[in-house]
């Protein structure tokens, strides 16, 4: 297939950024779309161009560097599935496709499509950890956890800090970020020692880099390639007023 695409290139972060339109032709329809972005990088650097820069690197699905906005879909029309996963089956021969990086003030543009994603580092600096000393691993059956927590609990580890949530919503929000990682330890006997100072801590991280606060749009669960629901964020914010009250009164 023949695509027309419009890929935001800029050179630096402080540089002003232009989308630049270029032809991809001859696509297999099989290729993914990572792939697809591979070929034109390798026809750029035959003229003597400068290739796109884009981050990626399991390509699978779990490391999250490869989010892209794609025809204003955080990482595209294919629902529950990162950027990587993401064919040119789902295209059209002769489709024009919007290609651009995440927009956020708490993700600032690197070069053309990689942004920093070091504000979701930092929140997890401050609280996504246990400090109890494990040692080795435990029999499977020490610690008895509740059949539905740990479901809950694996669904929220499931996330892969890609962005995506941030990148969809009109407040550039990464409660479901905060919420997933609080929840994925707050559901386990492991992480309720701390967890009040956890939850305090990183939604405070939360709100110095600079992302919004949440409205319940939806949209972050709507593009999440993992699907984490919103009960997380209510979870949350049940968590966050009992912490602070806890706090207040000491």
């Amino acid at each position: 297939m023949d695509l027309i695409l419009h890929v935001w290139r800029q050179a630096g972060p402080t540089d002003r950024g232009q989308f630049v339109r270029y032809e991809a032709k001859g696509i297999s329809e099989h290729a993914s779309f990572l792939e697809m972005l591979d070929i034109l990088n390798e026809d750029l650097i035959e003229k003597g161009e400068e290739p796109i820069a884009f981050d990626s690197d399991c390509r699978e699905g779990i490391c999250g560097m490869c989010g892209l906005v794609i025809n204003r879909f955080p990482h595209g029309p294919q629902h529950g599935a990162a950027t990587c996963q993401l064919h040119m089956r789902h295209f059209q021969d002769g489709d024009q496709i919007w290609i651009e990086p995440w927009r956020a003030k708490a993700f600032p543009v690197l070069k053309d499509l990689v942004v920093d994603r070091g504000a979701f580092d930092r929140i997890l600096q401050v609280g996504g950890f246990i400090s109890v000393r494990t040692g080795a691993a435990p029999d499977a059956n020490a610690i008895p956890i509740r059949k539905e927590h740990a479901d809950l609990s694996m669904d929220a580890a499931s996330c892969i800090g890609c962005g995506a949530c941030v990148a969809a919503c009109p407040n550039a929000s990464a409660m479901l970020f905060v919420s997933a990682k609080v929840g994925q330890l707050g559901l386990l006997p492991q992480g309720r020692p701390e967890h009040r100072e956890r939850v305090l801590r990183m939604i405070a991280q939360h709100d110095e880099e600079g992302f919004g606060t949440c409205t319940n749009h939806g949209e972050c669960h709507a593009v999440c390639p993992k699907e984490i629901s919103l009960d997380f964020i209510a979870r949350m914010n049940r968590d966050l007023f009992g912490s602070a009250l806890a706090a207040s009164s000491l």
